[in-house]
């Protein structure tokens, strides 16, 4: 159990993946903040009310400084899609300006929510897995003891969307059941990476904060196998 005043700041908390972090770091008994554009979570759950709240743009580094203040580590969520170049903006350049002031502010952990390589699919949105990948780069470089990056499938689970939920997991279940016993499908040329197992919500969550407050958990890359065996073993 991390100590009390372990205080976790959450880069796109207000968002699906983000949500979930929030609400398992907090049943670890965390100080958790969140930073986005937007600032507070439009949801209107309990837990939304226990997290510190900051508006900041991952453009602007200047404004996320007050944010990264007293943090021991912290876990980034932030992505999108787009055309090539907002793509590689967003997954690229605001994570690496995130990992570059997270450095300079003296945060011990950085934990990265990348994504696994899908073949054919990463040059048809060549600006999302580039700027990924770099941002994978960037914290190797700043944090080569502390910086791990999650690389998930698709990522299933109730999504909100609006005053709706959407359950994802309803196709997203099955599949990861399905492939996750058929790894070496993955190696079949061209198709194979497209057989990549989804991984739930949950099982992210749980991993992502393991990373951020273990000390132990080792720097790199973690596979959705590994987030799927790694989820096993953590209790909220």
């Amino acid at each position: 159990m991390p100590h009390p005043t372990e205080k976790l700041l959450v880069l796109g908390g207000n968002g699906f993946v983000g949500s979930h972090i929030c609400k398992e770091a907090l049943n670890h008994g965390l100080t958790v903040t969140s930073l986005s554009r937007s600032g507070r979570s439009a949801l209107s759950d309990s837990w939304a009310d226990n997290i510190v709240w900051h508006q900041g743009d991952l453009l602007s580094p200047d404004s996320i400084k007050h944010a990264l203040r007293g943090v021991n580590s912290v876990i980034s969520c932030v992505g999108g899609f787009g055309s090539n170049s907002h793509m590689y903006k967003i997954n690229g350049s605001a994570n690496i300006n995130a990992v570059s002031a997270a450095a300079e502010e003296g945060v011990k952990r950085f934990v990265y929510i990348s994504a696994a390589d899908f073949g054919v699919v990463n040059y048809l949105l060549r600006g999302y897995y580039e700027g990924k990948r770099a941002t994978e780069v960037q914290l190797m470089n700043k944090f080569p003891y502390g910086g791990i990056f999650l690389r998930p499938g698709f990522i299933h689970g109730t999504r909100r969307v609006g005053s709706m939920n959407l359950p994802l997991s309803l196709i997203g279940a099955p599949l990861e059941m399905i492939l996750s016993h058929a790894r070496l499908l993955t190696h079949i040329p061209i198709i194979g990476p497209l057989l990549i197992p989804p991984v739930n919500v949950t099982s992210v969550a749980k991993v992502a904060v393991k990373a951020a407050i273990d000390p132990t958990f080792p720097p790199g890359i973690v596979d959705v196998y590994g987030i799927r065996q790694s989820s096993q073993h953590v209790s909220s």
